[in-house]
């Protein structure tokens, strides 16, 4: 039986196919009534499934193609973002962001939206230049940058056909340092503590919080925000190891082995024991809503492993979480009893209703955010026949057949 990483989704797709070529995909898709692209199988709820077919590309020719030139790089959409970085860094490039697991399809993170933290970094989505997808009819289209339907097919949920190569925006190779600070006091600085780095996050179980702050120069010594520095590395879960994390204690090191939380080469997070939600809000509601959901933590707390605050800058692409607003992504790593986290998690949702929250995409959420008309109608020029579409998509882009 085919399951997501967490083992919490079993697909119920009639078969599991791997091309090996482009021409075999297309012929796959055309041929095929229903059918949808898997990728890493890190979304935690039914996004990748299909009542028909599922292809999975990692058979495909895995193309790393660098143009330092332009500052770009064509990928295979089953790259991962722990295959990619390493060859990027060797030629001196780099992206100007990662998210905390490394191990993710490119692809995959970006349909669903995926991001890492930062003030002035969005979402990995918005480093697409361009993409080439195989459509129901199983021709191939090429978008960038520029096109009209460009913003819509970036964050796309799979909607508008099988993501076969991206384009991605490059920016010089750089070092960060990683910084632990333990015990932000109540009544920190907000927005003060989210800009003193490339990359801060917050790991916080609503009543103590730790800093992992991401710096491309040295902290000054003494007092942070009343914070103390860890005594040695840290697992973002209280009580797990920390070997699976990338270095920490301000060693300077490459980008690509800091900006993640988790080591390409060790299990990520709870290696799979887990479930997860997160929602993004708009910015200027950070302190309000932190509070709120601090106010209700001891409802919290018995099903959480730990939830994460980062921030994340405002795109333009139409189904993104973070579309038009800088955001704070507030994340929700849970035990895996949905049963018992399922009313915990529909208090957060409560709690959060008057913030105007977006579900990640790819996370466990119940209440649908509006579909932009303009994605509705790119999805039913796209895949007139619902080729694409399954349950989720239909109550995510509803009225698409």
């Amino acid at each position: 039986m085919l399951t997501n990483w967490a083992g919490n989704i079993a697909f119920r797709a009639r078969g599991v196919h791997r091309p090996t070529t482009l021409g075999e995909l297309r012929r796959l898709v055309a041929g095929s009534p229903a059918v949808r692209a898997l990728g890493s199988g890190h979304s935690f709820n039914e996004i990748a499934d299909s009542p028909g077919e599922l292809v999975a590309l990692d058979r495909l020719p895995q193309a790393v193609e660098i143009d330092g030139a332009a500052a770009r790089v064509r990928v295979g959409a089953s790259v991962t973002y722990a295959r990619l970085a390493p060859v990027l860094h060797a030629s001196g490039l780099a992206l100007a962001n990662l998210a905390s697991l490394p191990h993710i399809s490119v692809a995959g993170s970006v349909a669903t939206g995926t991001h890492g933290s930062g003030v002035a970094n969005r979402s990995l989505a918005a480093a697409v230049s361009g993409l080439e997808l195989v459509t129901a009819d199983g021709s191939v289209t090429t978008l960038e940058r520029g096109d009209a339907d460009f913003p819509g097919a970036v964050v796309a949920l799979g909607a508008l056909g099988v993501v076969t190569t991206l384009t991605l925006d490059l920016v010089p190779a750089f070092e960060l340092r990683q910084y632990v600070r333990e015990d932000l006091p109540p009544g920190y600085p907000f927005e003060q503590v989210m800009a003193d780095g490339h990359s801060v996050s917050l790991f916080t179980d609503w009543r103590s919080t730790r800093v992992w702050l991401k710096r491309r120069t040295e902290l000054p010594p003494g007092d942070w925000h009343g914070t103390r520095p860890a005594a040695g590395p840290r697992h973002p879960v209280p009580g797990m190891p920390a070997g699976s994390c990338t270095e920490q204690l301000g060693v300077p090191g490459p980008w690509h082995e800091r900006l993640p939380h988790f080591r390409a080469g060790s299990p990520p997070s709870s290696a799979g024991d887990e479930l997860q939600s997160e929602f993004l809000l708009p910015r200027e509601h950070a302190t309000e809503a932190l509070a709120a959901l601090t106010a209700v933590g001891d409802r919290i707390r018995p099903v959480l492993r730990i939830s994460e605050v980062r921030t994340v800058a405002a795109d333009d692409l139409w189904m993104s979480p973070s579309r038009d607003r800088d955001s704070v992504a507030v994340h929700f790593t849970w035990v895996k009893d949905w049963g018992a986290v399922l009313p915990v998690l529909t208090l957060v949702e409560d709690v959060l209703a008057p913030f105007d929250p977006r579900p990640h995409w790819g996370k466990l959420f119940t209440r649908w955010p509006s579909c932009p008309e303009r994605f509705r109608e790119l999805v039913r020029r796209y895949d007139p026949a619902g080729k694409f579409g399954n349950d989720f998509l239909r109550r995510a882009v509803p009225d698409t057949g």
